[in-house]
C-alpha cells in the first residue's frame, strides 16, 4: 500500500464501491464491494487490501473499477447491487 501515497485523495482514502482482481499462489478472486447505499458504504484501498489479505489470503491484487461502474456479472446474472441501482453501460470484462 505504500505506493498509493502518490494517489492519496478521495479515490484512495474514501469509501467507494470497488472491483478487484486478486490472487494467491493457488486461487484467483474476483471481488466486488457495493457502496453508496444504506446497505454498504464501500471500502477504502487500505480496507480492501486488509480484507483481501486476511479474509481471502490474497498476496497480490489489481483494482479494476470503482464507483458506480462496480458490477459483477457471472453467467449473465448480476451478483451485486450497483451503486445507482442499475448497471452502467461500460466496456469492461475479465475473460479466460
Amino acid at each position: 500500500t505504500t505506493n498509493w501515497a502518490k494517489y492519496a485523495g478521495s479515490y484512495v482514502d474514501s469509501r467507494h464501491p470497488r472491483t478487484v482482481l486478486a490472487w494467491s499462489n493457488t486461487q484467483l478472486f474476483l471481488v466486488v464491494v457495493d457502496g453508496r447505499s444504506a446497505n454498504s458504504i464501500g471500502m477504502t484501498f487500505s480496507e480492501m487490501a486488509e480484507f483481501l489479505r486476511t479474509a481471502l489470503g490474497a498476496t497480490d491484487a489489481l483494482n479494476l473499477e470503482g464507483g458506480g461502474s462496480s458490477t459483477l456479472v457471472v453467467n449473465g446474472s448480476t451478483r451485486n447491487t450497483p451503486a445507482e441501482g442499475e448497471e452502467r453501460p461500460v466496456a469492461n470484462a475479465v475473460l479466460p
